[in-house]
């Protein structure tokens, strides 16, 4: 074979091996993924699925999927997370902290993957978000950054608001650092904040009685296991109220509110794939790092928008990531 032939066929061979492949999941085994929900929703959230699928992992051939729902009863968590661990699951995820302190407290030894966590160092879920420890990694939601340009986006939107009212579990780990930099950002914008504190939902009616009464004329929302259960009384409170409503989380606008500017929840849950592929294929969770979002969307409810009087500016049009007709 001349040198010409040869050389045709390494520059074949180098060439293939340059070729990006898709990642392939462990081969020869039937993994079992345990996946823990506190609320209700119904089957795994699809983004996460498909970041499986695109990893290789096909449930029926490679992956099994064992779900279980405490259908916002949080403390059957515990026996729910136990029955994961007895079956038992090569990993459990769980999409938010209270699911992963259940997971936690049911095994030391299982890795756990938190999808859309807010704050699991505040939580006491790990060491740090750059070395968790232990058995539990993931995603957290966390961003504080975020909260000033929320406020910045609905003055924008209600410029006449001058007064915003907060709506928020106090009990929330996050709460001060979020007020904190929602105020600072308050000052700079000349709007005076109303916090408005629900422990539990017989609270609500009270919280937007003295909204009315404090001359709120724009709410935010701060994402929370509490206020994500009773979205839809929040939502119709705002409505009866006439109160536009901004928050973190993108479900609120799907159900109603005006306005949310934070992390893209799907994204988050395909990243969370990532997390389950690794451990799979033998990394340790405490030594991955816990992941900030990286990707945030701005989500506009022009339906609602009408129902309260409101035009939308249309700089705002043009950056949304979506608008709801």
């Amino acid at each position: 074979m001349g040198y010409s032939a040869i050389g045709a066929i390494v520059t074949l061979i180098l060439s293939l091996l340059a070729v990006p492949r898709a990642a392939a999941a462990p081969a020869g085994k039937v993994w079992r993924i345990g996946y823990l929900v506190a609320g209700s929703t119904r089957g795994i959230h699809e983004a996460f699925r498909q970041g499986l699928r695109d990893l290789g992992y096909i449930e029926g051939q490679n992956l099994v999927i064992e779900s279980r729902y405490a259908d916002t009863q949080l403390d059957r968590l515990y026996a729910l997370a136990a029955e994961l661990v007895r079956l038992p699951v090569d990993i459990l995820v769980t999409p938010g902290e209270n699911a992963a302190r259940a997971a936690q407290q049911a095994t030391h030894t299982i890795p756990i993957v938190l999808a859309a966590g807010s704050d699991p160092v505040g939580f006491g879920l790990v060491a740090s978000l750059a070395r968790p420890g232990g058995n539990l990694t993931g995603l957290s939601l966390m961003s504080l950054e975020l909260e000033g340009k929320r406020l910045e986006l609905l003055k924008e939107v209600v410029p006449t608001a001058s007064r915003v009212g907060v709506l928020f579990n106090p009990a929330s780990i996050s709460a001060v650092q979020k007020w904190r930099e929602t105020e600072s950002a308050a000052r700079a914008l000349g709007v005076q904040l109303q916090a408005l504190e629900v422990r539990r939902a017989e609270e609500l009616e009270r919280a937007f009685a003295a909204a009315t009464s404090a001359g709120v004329g724009a709410l935010i929302v701060w994402r929370s296991f509490l206020m994500d259960t009773h979205r839809t009384r929040i939502l119709q409170l705002a409505a009866q109220s006439r109160l536009p409503v901004m928050s973190d989380m993108r479900a609120f606008v799907d159900d109603g509110g005006l306005m949310s500017y934070g992390p893209s929840i799907p994204d988050a849950f395909r990243r969370a794939a990532t997390y389950v592929d690794k451990i799979l294929n033998g990394a340790m969770p405490g030594d991955l790092p816990i992941e900030q979002p990286t990707k945030f969307e701005l989500v506009l409810n022009l339906k609602t928008a009408k129902a309260l009087g409101i035009t939308m500016p249309p700089s705002l049009l043009l950056l949304a990531d979506e608008v709801i007709q």
